[in-house]
């Protein structure tokens, strides 16, 4: 195990030296934060499928518990438990819009992932930096549970819990406890934990911020213990259900999956649970006594519990959904929380965007009316006020607004119509709107995914290490 602790140590000096003028030091956050015993108890798996390519290189690395999709190469990382998920990357001869130019793509996109420790993290989608469009690289970074790296190349950067870096390149930045950040491009910036920042250069800039003495009730992270409020109590308390997806070799469904859906072989799905026509269910998504009409999806660490979804609803990864109802097209952005109560529940009408990392949890009935844009923390219907507004309204702001805890510059319509031509992407790429024939999406290239299983060294100075493994067609 001397070489695991090797390696930790290698990182967190790495990481150290591109964060120094941050003044920022990772090994108090992150030092025990998973023990060492754990990183050698649970295997690592990659998918094979028909239509995503499989070139797979491991160098120096532990894997532990962690899923690979698509062509990937790791070396000199740690990856705890993470979804790495390359369904997604530009082929060679894809073209890249970026501005005014059509780029060419000269190779197969990779995911590089070098001197990095991912705890529970997703990477998905392709790198958005016109620069490296054939490689989505994450070096000398750490990201904590539960952050989504979602087309956004890192360097020297550190995420906290529950964090999102959505469509951005970001170099030598901390990212705050449930941030998120769609900027572009960013460096030597320090986020300040709940902070929800989408900005488009030019063209429009929404910023909201926490509260943080209520977002500390909800997630909460300090030196010296993991993290901790509703959330990973959220989390924990169904742990225990994951445990026999990833145990069993062969397990059987306890619902019906139409032939156009998809149900990924390690989620949890409880009894009593509707999946229908062109329906996609990712690995570690939880659904429980819930309704998912045609074309609605669950990403990675999506829980919908006690919920119906009406159809072409977006679950983005890491989103909540408890006792609550949604329209037709309604979007939930990445680790949002949704709650409503058995004898009150939440209704969202249609058309509705709920913007990433919201949250609403309430006590009593709480209704959303159609079309409406919702943001930051609503615990009560006059909540709504500050933290809402109509599409069609918000659509006409052209200059400046705030409006509680939230500052919006530029043009609203092009932000409103920039969020809808990207939900309408999603459910496009995720299959909602296959004919039988045409539209193929994840939702019918996922349904025959074989998996296999990699393992590390069990003893010696390489504990936990696992071998160099190349793995091609």
């Amino acid at each position: 195990m001397r070489e695991l602790e090797k390696l930790f140590d290698r990182i967190i000096q790495r990481v150290n030296i591109n964060l120094r003028e941050l003044e920022f030091d990772v090994h108090p956050m992150v030092n025990k934060l998973v023990p060492t015993g754990q990183m050698t108890k649970f295997y690592a798996f990659y998918g094979i499928t028909p239509h995503h390519p499989l070139n797979l290189v491991f160098k120096h690395a532990n894997l532990s518990g962690s899923y690979f999709l698509g062509r990937c190469r790791v070396t000199n990382s740690l990856l705890y438990k993470s979804d790495i998920r390359g369904d997604e990357l530009k082929k060679k001869g894809d073209l890249f819009q970026y501005q005014e130019f059509d780029i060419p793509v000269d190779q197969d996109e990779e995911i590089r992932i070098d001197d990095s420790f991912l705890i529970k993290t997703l990477v998905h989608n392709f790198s958005h930096d016109p620069e490296t469009l054939e490689r989505f690289y994450i070096r000398d970074t750490i990201s904590t549970h539960y952050a989504n790296i979602h087309g956004s190349p890192s360097d020297g950067c550190y995420l906290g819990p529950f964090s999102t870096v959505d469509l951005t390149t970001m170099r030598d930045c901390v990212i705050g406890a449930y941030s998120y950040v769609q900027a572009g491009e960013i460096s030597h910036l320090n986020i300040e934990p709940g902070t929800v920042w989408v900005r488009k250069p030019g063209d429009f800039n929404f910023m909201y911020r926490y509260p943080i003495n209520q977002l500390n009730n909800y997630t909460y992270f300090a030196s010296g213990s993991p993290p901790q409020g509703v959330f990973m109590d959220f989390v924990e308390d169904r742990k225990e259900a994951f445990q026999r997806v990833f145990n069993v070799v062969n397990i059987e469904n306890p619902v019906t999956v139409p032939a156009s859906a998809s149900l990924d072989r390690f989620a949890v799905i409880k009894p009593k649970t509707h999946i229908g026509d062109n329906v996609l269910v990712a690995q570690r998504a939880f659904l429980q006594n819930s309704w998912l009409g045609r074309g609605a999806n669950a990403q990675e660490n999506c829980y919908i519990i006690n919920s119906k979804l009406k159809g072409n609803n977006v679950t983005a990864h890491g989103a909540k959904i408890i006792e609550a109802d949604l329209a037709t097209n309604v979007f939930v952005g990445f680790n949002s929380f949704l709650r409503g109560r058995p004898n009150a529940r939440l209704s969202i009408g249609q058309d509705s965007i709920i913007m990433p990392h919201t949250i609403i949890d309430t006590r009593n009935p709480l209704a959303i009316p159609p079309g409406h844009l919702v943001w930051g923390l609503i615990q009560e219907a006059k909540d709504l006020e500050v933290n809402s507004m109509p599409l069609k309204q918000f659509s006409k702001i052209d200059t400046r607004i705030c409006r509680g805890s939230m500052l919006f510059e530029g043009s609203g319509g092009s932000f409103v119509s920039a969020f809808q031509e990207r939900i309408h992407h999603i459910l496009e790429a995720n299959g909602a709107f296959f004919d039988g024939n045409l539209n193929r999406g994840h939702a019918q290239r996922n349904q025959n995914i074989s998996f296999n299983t990699l393992q590390p060294y069990p003893k010696g100075d390489k504990e936990g290490l696992y071998p160099t493994i190349i793995i091609q067609p």
